[in-house]
């Protein structure tokens, strides 16, 4: 399970989600998209953040499909 890091322990977003298990991640990954989709409505975010979370998800579910492939 997920915890919530406090501002003294300062990880930078790509170390959080490495750390995450796999169903953990495509939660995250989900929650990010729904918070989006909110805000969004609200105020017009930059492309930038959105892409970062995606982009960041991504790479770590690429890396583990390779870690699994490379395993077998």
């Amino acid at each position: 399970m997920g915890e919530f890091i406090t501002e003294e322990q300062e990880f930078s977003l790509e170390e959080q989600i490495k750390s995450l298990g796999d169903e953990e991640l495509l939660d995250f990954w989900e929650e990010t998209h729904f918070f989006n989709q909110i805000v969004e409505k609200d105020i017009s975010l930059t492309t930038l953040s959105k892409n970062n979370y995606e982009r960041l998800i991504l790479n770590e579910l690429k890396i583990r499909t390779c870690r699994r492939i490379l395993n077998k």
